[in-house]
């Protein structure tokens, strides 16, 4: 079976950028680097907070993204957008934020029956518990939930956002990260799918799940999900916790692996905040599941995060270096090679409680197999001998250091010197 091209996305932050005019000369770059897709978080108008998730109205573009005076009702910009990226062969994915609207947005006053009410009768703010200490709850007073338990108008909530996927569609979006996947019933999101994708057999789904239970996960199962996004920018490879993972939630749809994202602090700024770090985290989500998202700066090492409310174009301005090309080579490693374009299934073959950790990742596909060595320390060179590397990982022929050359080969052997936090890969 022929595995389909993986999903390489970029993800271009509306806030750092002064409008969407300036978007359209980020394109080039990103295509330079072998991304595919490039995702936007949140476009639409917003309510007071200016949280880009406490959307309005979904079909009003934020008057914070356009030129002065011009009408938030004019998708010109956008549309302007979308077609340079078409010129790259790079598909376009929105955020499909269906779980809360802004307090002030037009489907709360013109809908008040799409939301969940308290027992005075109150429309309902989101909230989260923190599952390490129940008691810290976190609410988001700024957000409005919407009611999927016992809507008393499902079918007319369920053709609006019918009515908003088709015109994101026919601007030429065909791709959509669903933000808190699993606060939507399946039966919501089967039916939205199934009849995106009649319009656009090409149309993609993300489903964003991280931070949810595993009941939850697989209550998505079988929804049409193109993709979920998995947890191992949290791996620190002293427990087999994300392999587990990965086994777990892969029937349900292939992963996208993330070094950082917009809700993360910048790697670079986190200890050690080195360029092996820096290259560790993005290789590993190059080899760990099919898909995988970089935001923004990360390739200049940027430190200052990525802020939904007070994010500016002059956050991007430091830089700590520049790895550009080396991402480039990544991403065309990745898409050149088998075992790489599919999710597949990981096993250690080496136990958690060692400075090294080697893994194997085999094909679900007959494309093969890979074999990865990681250096868990983070300062120092390791040195590793003939002897201390398996019998299973021994018996691949060629040996890649993608943090040298990604595109090189050499002979599987005598002794190998790995870099602080170094990735080696094992290939046959």
């Amino acid at each position: 079976m022929k595995n389909s091209s993986p999903t390489l996305i970029y993800n271009l932050f509306p806030r750092v950028f002064k409008t969407i005019d300036d978007w359209s000369s980020h394109v080039e770059k990103i295509a330079s680097m072998n991304f595919n897709s490039i995702y936007v978080n949140p476009f639409h108008t917003v309510g007071g907070s200016k949280s880009l998730y406490a959307v309005d109205d979904y079909f009003k573009l934020n008057p914070d993204f356009l030129k002065p005076g011009a009408d938030p009702k004019d998708f010109s910009p956008l549309k302007k957008f979308l077609k340079k990226c078409d010129k790259y062969n790079i598909q376009v994915y929105m955020d499909l934020v269906i779980n809360h609207t802004a307090n002030e947005s037009v489907l709360v006053k013109e809908h008040p029956e799409w939301f969940k009410k308290d027992e005075n009768g109150n429309i309902v703010h989101p909230y989260a518990i923190d599952p390490a200490n129940p008691s810290n709850v976190t609410v988001w007073g700024d957000l409005s939930e919407i009611n999927y338990d016992d809507n008393p108008d499902m079918d007319g909530l369920i053709a609006f956002w019918q009515k908003m996927l088709s015109f994101y569609q026919d601007l030429g979006i065909s791709g959509y990260r669903c933000d808190a996947a699993y606060k939507i019933p399946s039966e919501v999101w089967k039916t939205l799918i199934n009849t995106a994708k009649k319009r656009n057999p090409k149309s993609k789904f993300l489903a964003e799940t991280l931070g949810c239970t595993l009941e939850q996960t697989m209550a998505l199962q079988d929804c049409g999900f193109d993709y979920l996004f998995n947890s191992s920018k949290w791996w620190n490879f002293e427990a087999p916790w994300c392999i587990d993972q990965h086994c777990q939630f892969k029937s349900i749809a292939p992963s996208i692996s993330f070094p950082e994202s917009h809700d993360t602090t910048r790697l670079s700024s986190d200890p050690p905040g080195s360029l092996h770090m820096q290259k560790n985290r993005y290789l590993l989500s190059a080899l760990f599941s099919k898909g995988l998202l970089m935001p923004i700066g990360y390739e200049f090492g940027t430190p200052k995060g990525l802020h939904v409310v007070n994010s500016s174009p002059e956050d991007l301005s430091e830089k700590k270096w520049d790895i550009q090309d080396w991402i480039s080579n990544i991403n065309k490693l990745k898409l050149n090679t088998d075992i790489l374009k599919e999710e597949g299934s990981w096993r250690a073959v080496s136990g958690y409680d060692w400075d090294l950790l080697f893994l194997i990742k085999e094909s679900n596909h007959n494309s093969g197999s890979l074999g990865v060595v990681i250096n868990k320390d983070w300062h120092n060179t390791r040195n590793i001998s003939e002897h201390e590397i398996p019998n299973e990982i021994s018996a691949f022929k060629a040996l890649i250091q993608p943090f040298n050359d990604p595109n090189e080969k050499r002979p599987n052997k005598g002794p190998l010197f790995l870099s602080p936090s170094e990735i080696a890969l094992f290939s046959n």
